[in-house]
């Protein structure tokens, strides 16, 4: 099968297609033809070279969800799963392949009229977004800022904020007609991406979402509200500086928090029924996927280098 693999770390030049044997399922998988592969953030650090230091080395093979038909199953598994379509979490890597392996704990079925493409936008996206506002304790008629609003895991952030009955969604980007766009899917104010602007948008926020982190966040918590909460769901920014918590201790008497939250703390029967309901959702029109392109898999070099530039609003996907 083809696959792709980061045979440099550093650009997307280093991205590189190779041929591998089909995968064969151990205890407890499944393997998948993949029509659908998501192109997510995370893709994009470790290409970087950026979590070398977590174990990530040449010959990776970057991908953390898939969508597509099980083709076979592994001891232990129903074999009834073999010819459904499910979307399918494989892990740090894994799925920028023709075809995948997954653990049967991680594989969701897929409703008949959602497609695979939609599938892999929304599978880990809004799952974060929906976990992350929780952990974040968000209430109705409180107010959200989203930092970083234009990716997959912010667009879906605004939507369920909306949901969740927020009196006000804030948003961080980078020009107007992102702005635009946001405000379509929900945003009451679009802000500027260190938090300026926005004419007649709250000083200060109950609950900040931040899916950027880097060198600037710290900078965040003035606008946190007494009891204000902050959430790092994602590092797209790089990490904060190493002292970014004594803005915060200089506020003390705002009460304000401070959390990180990955979907790896929340248990695997959870996160599937939550995003069952979130496809059923998106089939029924309550949630809109936000797709930027679909690209074929051999083209993954060419994704990173948009995701790169900074062009990219939704979720970019790959074909096999």
């Amino acid at each position: 099968m083809k696959a792709i693999a980061i045979q440099t770390f550093g650009g997307p030049e280093g991205l590189a297609v190779i041929d591998l044997p089909a995968p064969v399922p151990a205890a407890g998988q499944v393997v998948i033809a993949t029509e659908a592969v998501g192109v997510g953030g995370a893709d994009a650090l470790i290409r970087s070279g950026a979590l070398a230091a977590y174990g990530f080395g040449p010959g990776h093979i970057p991908g953390g969800e898939v969508a597509g038909t099980v083709t076979a199953v592994g001891d232990g598994v129903d074999a009834s799963w073999i010819g459904r379509r499910v979307w399918a979490f494989t892990g740090s890597g894994g799925g920028y392949v023709e075809q995948a392996r997954a653990r049967v704990m991680d594989i969701v079925p897929l409703p008949p009229a959602l497609s695979a493409t939609d599938a892999v936008t929304l599978g880990s996206s809004a799952a974060v977004a929906h976990f992350g506002l929780r952990h974040a304790r968000l209430a109705p008629g409180e107010t959200v800022l989203v930092r970083g609003a234009a990716g997959s895991i912010g667009i879906m952030t605004v939507q369920l904020a909306v949901r969740a009955g927020a009196s006000a969604v804030a948003v961080t980007t980078s020009s107007a007609a992102r702005g635009e766009q946001l405000r379509r899917l929900g945003a009451t104010h679009v802000l500027d991406r260190a938090g300026g602007g926005g004419e007649g948008a709250p000083a200060t926020f109950d609950v900040i979402i931040d899916v950027v982190a880097g060198p600037d966040l710290s900078a965040f918590f003035d606008r946190l509200a007494p009891n204000g909460r902050m959430v790092a769901v994602g590092a797209v920014g790089g990490r904060p500086p190493a002292d970014f918590g004594t803005r915060m201790m200089a506020a003390f008497q705002k009460s304000m928090s401070f959390a990180t939250f990955s979907a790896a703390t929340v248990a695997p029967e959870e996160l599937r029924a939550v995003r069952a309901e979130q496809f059923a959702a998106a089939v029924r029109g309550e949630i809109e996927t936000v797709v930027h392109d679909v690209l074929p898999l051999h083209e993954a070099a060419r994704a990173h280098r948009r995701m790169d530039d900074g062009e990219v609003f939704g979720r970019l996907v790959l074909t096999p």
